[in-house]
């Protein structure tokens, strides 16, 4: 474990969707993700390239269904949550990986132009 607790950014709909689940799942899921932000891996978790690199899913079960939370940790100083669903089979919809890819993207296109910004200069006191 690290010192440095990183902070966590959902995007789009993951959080409110993560607020879905039942509330064991939910607080699973919660302590999954803060073992992320601490810099150690999930207990039950498997990369997803396919939705890009660095992203990772977190795997959680109950008896009625199986949840899941896709995010990055590799990006800058954050956690970012790209996407949390229940799946209904043992694979992965389309639907899901897209919507993961599209948020990947659009925060790439954030990151980069966050950077890209001139940086203000200070005034020189008179």
């Amino acid at each position: 474990m690290t010192s440095e607790r990183k902070p966590i950014e959902f995007l789009g709909t993951a959080l409110s969707d993560l607020r879905e689940f039942p509330p064991e799942v939910m607080r699973e899921m919660g302590y999954e993700l803060a073992l992320v932000q601490e810099g150690d891996a999930p207990s039950d978790w498997k990369p997803m390239a396919i939705v890009g690199p660095g992203v990772k899913e977190i795997r959680v079960s109950d008896e009625d269904g199986i949840y899941r939370s896709l995010y990055v940790a590799s990006l800058g100083s954050k956690v970012y949550v790209l996407h949390c669903f229940q799946k209904k089979s043992q694979t992965t919809p389309k639907k899901d990986i897209d919507l993961a890819s599209k948020r990947l993207s659009a925060l790439y296109r954030e990151l980069r132009a966050s950077s890209n910004k001139p940086k203000q200069k200070k005034e020189k006191q008179k």
